[in-house]
């Protein structure tokens, strides 16, 4: 019991020791400096912060509105359903980027090293993806402004056939000899390309050579005649007949009917085949070239 009472003891003047030490540290002269240091990380820090939670809530609202307006301009566009939600992701992560960035420098951050390494990053990224970022901007843009859609029979790069998809990165193209090509969008943005279905109407020219000791009116006559009777060949514009070459064993007609973009490869065909078999009928000769070889006997 002798020895539980004294350190009973000892520890009683050791809580008493520093109680005392406490309570001189929290003198009047002290508790003025705190409360002083206090206020002033309160008023350096706290407005900052709260100027930085008021930036950061309006500029949240803000990019909401700007989201929600590209959405409906997008709407109004047309642009492509897969393309849209990729857009307004792409537009929001880089304003809120931007947001936080502005908010940490209001708070006191030091940002311009985290910059240059940002800025570094995405060069180097940059550098890497040169060819799968352009073929993704070409992508962007064929999406966006549409100078062909899938179905469209189209010419680009030596290659002729009809849009089958139509990718962030590719075009996929299958020929008239059902073959599938896959083009990068890149140079399809930038590159020429003929859109033979971008128009409701087209013009089939045709060239037909007679001999020359065929009859030019009767010729002309029956070619118009055999365009007005093809149920395919439009009105309007009118059918043009006309001599455009007195060739070497041939006179040329050239022949230009307007049509309907879907039919014209049947009436190209179809009006070969009449014309052929009109010419047959009314004994109208098709010259193949020829040349005439005189021969003279020298002594």
């Amino acid at each position: 019991m002798k020895y539980d009472f004294r350190s009973y003891f000892c520890t009683i003047i050791i809580i008493d020791k520093l109680i005392l030490k406490i309570m001189d540290k929290l003198s009047l002269g002290n508790i003025k400096i705190w409360s002083s240091d206090i206020y002033d990380l309160v008023i350096t820090y706290g407005l900052k912060i709260l100027y930085a939670v008021i930036v950061l809530l309006v500029g949240l609202w803000v990019i909401k509105v700007i989201t929600r307006s590209i959405h409906n301009l997008m709407d109004k566009k047309a642009i492509d359903a897969s393309l849209r939600p990729f857009l307004k992701s792409i537009v929001s992560m880089t304003l809120k980027v931007v947001l936080l960035i502005t908010v940490l420098g209001i708070v006191g951050v030091e940002m311009t090293s985290f910059i240059a390494i940002l800025g570094a990053a995405g060069l180097a990224v940059g550098l890497a993806l040169s060819g799968t970022l352009q073929n993704f901007a070409g992508g962007v843009i064929i999406l966006m402004f549409k100078p062909f859609k899938v179905g469209d029979f189209v010419e680009v790069q030596d290659y002729m056939g009809v849009v089958k998809e139509i990718q962030i990165f590719s075009t996929i193209i299958i020929t008239v000899d059902n073959r599938v090509v896959i083009i990068p969008n890149g140079g399809l943005s930038t590159g020429s390309l003929i859109n033979y279905s971008a128009l409701p109407t087209r013009r089939v020219d045709l060239t037909f050579g007679i001999g020359y000791s065929d009859d030019i009116d009767k010729t002309k006559a029956l070619i118009h005649r055999l365009a007005d009777e093809h149920e395919l060949v439009l009105n309007s514009p009118t059918t043009f007949v006309a001599i455009s070459e007195l060739a070497d064993s041939s006179v040329n007609f050239t022949v230009r009917l307007w049509v309907k973009t879907a039919d014209y490869w049947t009436v190209y065909f179809d009006m070969i085949e009449k014309v052929k078999k009109a010419f047959d009928k009314e004994g109208i000769s098709i010259p193949f070239p020829q040349r005439d070889v005189h021969v003279h006997n020298v002594n």
